[in-house]
């Protein structure tokens, strides 16, 4: 699984930066090869045997909480040298990274990430990745880690909601990239009828919080 970084000038990365900057979202069904899909679904799977991943909370800072009735994930975040398929992934984002800067400017310093597993029938509701008091989210990106086989019956649709009162569902099949504007696009997952996998992120830029 070596040789996976790609270049900032990768066509695949330069279509994800055109779609943002037309639209403010991109699907690219194709992201991942099958190999790192399978190895980062084997080790999200294997974190959580291990009781690594933690229900996931709602908020920040002092208000932080886990609500079920809101999200239902189940989390832990991705860090250098955990595994090689994690830091294939990484690679892979920060070379989106780059491309997001050289193409729209936005002054993108750091990817941080988490495996999402969300059990059969859990679910988050409507929201938006950028906190009220903190903007340093910037661009969200959603890898899934599902098999080939999910259908629309078994639910996990990423629903977004975008200008015009128009909404868009992202069936979350394995290897299926969504990237998307945090502070502008609301979105929520769907009961999911089936273990529903991913890694999601934000690209983070240099905020407003005091230091």
């Amino acid at each position: 699984m070596r040789g996976m970084p790609l270049s900032p000038e990768h066509p695949l990365l330069l279509r994800i930066v055109d779609d943002l900057a037309t639209h403010g979202w991109s699907q690219q069904d194709i992201f991942l090869p099958a190999s790192l899909t399978l190895a980062l679904a084997a080790e999200c799977r294997t974190r959580a045997a291990e009781g690594e991943l933690a229900p996931a909370a709602v908020g920040r800072g002092a208000t932080q909480e886990v609500r079920e009735g809101i999200r239902g994930d189940h989390i832990q975040w991705l860090e250098p040298g955990q595994a090689e398929s994690c830091d294939q992934y990484l690679e892979l984002m920060d070379g989106l990274r780059e491309a997001l800067n050289r193409g729209l400017f936005l002054g993108l310093e750091d990817f941080e990430c988490h495996f999402a597993l969300y059990p059969p029938g859990a679910f988050y509701r409507k929201h938006l990745d950028r906190f009220r008091d903190d903007d340093r989210r910037t661009v969200s990106a959603v890898i899934y880690l599902n098999a080939e086989d999910w259908t629309p019956d078994d639910g996990g649709q990423l629903r977004m909601s975008l200008k015009g009162g128009e909404e868009h569902d992202v069936q979350p099949i394995g290897g299926c990239l969504v990237v998307f504007l945090s502070g502008d696009i609301p979105h929520e997952v769907l009961p999911a009828r089936r273990e529903r996998l991913s890694v999601t992120g934000w690209f983070r830029r240099r905020g407003n919080e005091p230091f």
